[in-house]
C-alpha cells in the first residue's frame, strides 16, 4: 500500500512540474529563425507613376499583370485570398501590380471583382510604360519571362531595402538527405496555390515579417543572413 502511494505522488509531481518546466524552458530559449534569402540586391526602383507607388521601405509582392489582366484573374484572386488576406496588417505592406496604360479599363474591372466590400487599400494599380515595364522585369533574378502580353503569374518578393527575397536552397528534407542538387526559388507561382499557401504566405511572409519586428526591436540577429549570402555565392 505505501509503495502504491509513493507511486502516485510521483506521478502527481511529474504531472505538476511538467507544464511548469516546458514554460520556463519556452520563455528562456532564443527563437531562432531562418531570415528569408536575398536572392538578388539592388532591385531597381519604379519609375514615376500617377499612383505615386514606390518599392523602398515597403515589403511589396510584385505582380506583372499586362495587357490583359482578366486573363489572369484566377491569379490575382488567388493572391488575394491566400496571400494578402494574411498579410495586410502589417503596415508597410503592399502588392504592386505593373501594367501597361492602355489596360486601365480591365485592369478596374477586374478590381472591382476582387474588392467585394474587402479592403484593398494595400492593392495598388501601377501603370507605366511597357518599356519601363520590361526594364523592372529584366531587373528582378528569374526563372521565367514575360509572355507577348507583358504579364506571368509568378510574383515576387521585395523587401523594405530593395532587395528581391526567395529561396536559394529550396529543396525538401528529404532531397537534402538525397543529395539533389541545389536549386533555388525566386518567384512564386500565384497559380500553384500550394506554393503559394504554403510557401509564400504560410511561410516566407510570416518569417519576412518576423525579421522585420525584431530588427525594429533591436533583437535581429544577421548572421544567418551572412550565411546565406555565402550559400548562394558558392552556388553562382
Amino acid at each position: 500500500m505505501e509503495l502504491s502511494v509513493r507511486k502516485r505522488n510521483i506521478v502527481l509531481s511529474i504531472l505538476f512540474f511538467l507544464p511548469v518546466v516546458f514554460i520556463l524552458v519556452m520563455l528562456l530559449s532564443k527563437d531562432n529563425y531562418n531570415p528569408l534569402d536575398i536572392v538578388k540586391e539592388g532591385v531597381v526602383e519604379l519609375p514615376s507613376n500617377s499612383e505615386n507607388i514606390q518599392l523602398k521601405d515597403h515589403i511589396t509582392i510584385l505582380s506583372f499583370l499586362g495587357k490583359k489582366p482578366l486573363e489572369n484573374s484566377t491569379a490575382a484572386f488567388n493572391l488575394k485570398e491566400l496571400v494578402y488576406d494574411r498579410s495586410k496588417g502589417f503596415k508597410t505592406f503592399q502588392v504592386v501590380m505593373l501594367l501597361p496604360d492602355n489596360a486601365k479599363s480591365e485592369a478596374e474591372t477586374l478590381l472591382k471583382e476582387i474588392k467585394s466590400y474587402e479592403d484593398l487599400r494595400f492593392w495598388h494599380l501601377v501603370y507605366i510604360s511597357e518599356s519601363d515595364i520590361k526594364k523592372v522585369f529584366n531587373n528582378l533574378k528569374s526563372e521565367e519571362e514575360l509572355d507577348e502580353n507583358l504579364s506571368t503569374s509568378v510574383v515576387y518578393i521585395i523587401d523594405k531595402d530593395l532587395n528581391q527575397r526567395g529561396r536559394i536552397d529550396d529543396r525538401t528534407d528529404e532531397e537534402i538527405e538525397s543529395n539533389k542538387p541545389v536549386y533555388s526559388l525566386y518567384s512564386y507561382d500565384c497559380v500553384e496555390v500550394a506554393e503559394l499557401k504554403n510557401k509564400m504566405a504560410a511561410e516566407d511572409m510570416r518569417v519576412l515579417f518576423k525579421e522585420y519586428r525584431d530588427k525594429r526591436k533591436g533583437e535581429f540577429d544577421d548572421s544567418n543572413q551572412r550565411r546565406s549570402k555565402d550559400l548562394k555565392q558558392t552556388n553562382e
